[in-house]
């Protein structure tokens, strides 16, 4: 399987800057994490994050891609206590930090594993100030079956509705997905004692 390159420079960085200053107002939070117990799974790592400094344990659990694209990730996020509601989320990288008030915009959204059941989703993109990244969080009507699908499947294949512009369309590895997905999953249980 062929890896996939990151889209050419300008037109990534436009529809960076095009959802970027599309957004408007939220109170959505993303915070800064120390990483540790780092593990490779192919394209796929696991890890544990914490709040810098904070001796409670765990925040939460991760197991991310980011060998698609130089500057976006996809990730499968857990939290001890909700393990069972693990949330998928992407993260692009923009050139400078953002100085306003944390925004967000809702927009439709469609995934699919290979050639697997097309899923409809609402996504959520926001921004944080002092935060070089904008977010995106997916609210998925079958996280279970996308899970199952990415576990033993080769491409996710995402697409954004942006309203009159057109559509964008974003190619993540599964390569090591299952057993990034599986680890992670594993961490969150045994931190809430299951």
């Amino acid at each position: 399987m062929e890896q996939q390159q990151p889209p050419a420079g300008p037109r990534w960085l436009a529809f960076a800057a095009l959802i970027a200053g599309m957004l408007m107002g939220s109170s959505a939070q993303a915070a800064a994490f120390d990483v540790s117990d780092v593990e490779t799974h192919g394209d796929w790592q696991v890890a544990t994050l914490s709040a810098p400094g904070e001796a409670e344990g765990p925040r939460h659990f991760r197991a991310v891609e980011s060998a698609s694209y130089t500057d976006a990730t996809l990730s499968v996020n857990a939290t001890p206590g909700v393990c069972d509601m693990p949330w998928l989320e992407m993260r692009v990288r923009l050139d400078t930090l953002e100085q306003a008030t944390p925004e967000t915009r809702v927009l439709p959204a469609q995934l699919r594993v290979d050639d697997k059941t097309l899923q409809k989703s609402v996504v959520e993109f926001f921004t944080q100030p002092a935060n070089n990244g904008f977010y995106v969080h997916f609210y998925l009507n079958d996280r279970a079956r996308l899970l199952n699908d990415m576990r033993s499947g080769e491409q996710l294949f995402l697409g954004f509705d942006l309203g009159e512009r057109d559509p964008w369309y974003m190619i993540f590895s599964m390569d090591g997905a299952g057993d990034a997905i599986d680890a992670a999953l594993t961490r969150c249980r045994r931190a809430t004692g299951i």
